[in-house]
């Protein structure tokens, strides 16, 4: 399965989060604390840990690849997360753009 991301590269804990391996970022950080995350074969013990393009992320039920998706500033590919988001940015406001 690959999963596109509109950037350059992405942290580890949040491709997990991104491409739904995990539910939390709390999960995210159990899994590749307990070295269960794997990036091109090399168990990763580090959160922050950059993805780029081609990357391979392996846990015990999945392996998925991240690509990049070339964002050419039209907005297009922007990723939101509610979950995530800073309390004072309207959603609302964001999706009518």
């Amino acid at each position: 399965m690959d999963i596109s991301i509109s950037s350059s590269s992405i942290k580890l804990g949040q491709f997990l989060k991104l491409a739904n391996l995990v539910e939390t970022g709390g999960h995210a950080k159990e899994l590749i604390s307990s070295g269960e995350v794997a990036v091109n074969g090399d168990t990763v013990t580090a959160r922050g840990h950059e993805l780029i393009d081609g990357d391979v992320v392996s846990i015990p039920s999945a392996s998925v690849t991240a690509t990049v998706v070339a964002d050419g500033g039209d907005g297009e590919n922007d990723y939101f997360d509610e979950r995530t988001a800073n309390d004072d940015f309207d959603p609302e406001k964001w999706r009518n753009l």
